[in-house]
C-alpha cells in the first residue's frame, strides 16, 4: 500500500504544483482577476499564495511533515473558495452556477487534504514512502 499512498499523493498535488507555478509566472494576469473579487493587495496574494501551495504540495509529495503540507493546501483552499468564488453574491443564474462549481471544488478539495492530514497523523509513517514522521 506504500506504493498506492505515494501515487495518491503524487496524483494530488500535480494540481498544486501546476497552479502555484501559474501563479509566480503569470502574477500580473492573475492579479488582475483577483482585483476584480476584491482581493486587497491582489499581486502580493498571488504570488504569497502560489508560494503557500508550493511549499503545501511539495510537502505533501515529499512525505516532509505531510500534515502539515496539507494543512498549508486547506488554509489555501478554504480562503481561495470564500474570497475567490463567492456564489451567493452572483445574480446572473450562469456566473452563480459557474462560481458555485469552483467553490464546491476548493471545498471539496480542502476536504481531501484534511482526510489526507488525519490519516497520515494516525498512521504516520504506515500511509506510504514519507521523509519525516507526522509534525502534529
Amino acid at each position: 500500500m506504500d506504493i498506492v499512498a505515494l501515487i495518491g499523493r503524487i496524483l494530488f498535488v500535480a494540481l498544486f504544483l501546476g497552479s502555484g507555478f501559474g501563479h509566480l509566472t503569470q502574477a500580473q494576469a492573475m492579479a488582475g482577476y483577483a482585483t476584480s473579487k476584491g482581493v486587497p493587495q491582489a499581486k502580493l496574494a498571488v504570488q504569497a499564495s502560489g508560494v503557500l501551495i508550493i511549499v503545501g504540495g511539495l510537502m505533501v509529495l515529499l512525505g516532509l511533515w505531510l500534515d502539515l503540507g496539507a494543512l498549508l493546501l486547506v488554509v489555501f483552499l478554504v480562503s481561495t473558495a470564500v474570497l475567490m468564488h463567492p456564489f451567493w453574491k452572483e445574480t446572473d443564474a450562469q456566473a452563480k452556477q459557474m462560481e458555485m462549481v469552483q467553490f464546491l471544488k476548493d471545498m471539496g478539495l480542502a476536504g481531501a487534504a484534511l482526510l489526507i492530514m488525519a490519516l497520515y497523523a494516525g498512521y504516520g509513517a504506515d500511509m506510504g514512502v514519507t521523509i519525516t514522521g507526522p509534525l502534529f
